[in-house]
């Protein structure tokens, strides 16, 4: 995909062009309210609590992006496409 592309953007309420850029995973909170029942759930005595997830995996996964307008530095977040291999690159 293009690193620069021309979207509508809704705060200037035109097409102008975009930063496409990946989005990357931030590390999870200790502190949220699943992740201490999940490790409530697996401390102590009994191993695991939940059964490996035994399905085949997905031939594509979704990437997430994030468009960033040039203009008004405005991000957006639109549906992540799906692609087996995702690669940002530059056109002249």
């Amino acid at each position: 995909m293009p690193k620069e592309i021309k979207a509508y953007c809704p705060s200037c309420k035109k097409h102008t062009l975009h930063e496409v850029e990946r989005v990357r995973k931030k590390k999870a909170s200790e502190f949220k309210a699943g992740q201490r029942r999940f490790r409530r759930a697996t401390s102590g005595y009994g191993g695991f609590p939940r059964p490996k997830y035994e399905g085949r995996e997905k031939p594509t996964k979704r990437v997430p992006l994030r468009l960033r307008c040039l203009q008004c530095k405005k991000a957006t977040t639109p549906k992540g496409i799906r692609a087996k291999k995702f690669e940002l690159v530059e056109v002249q």
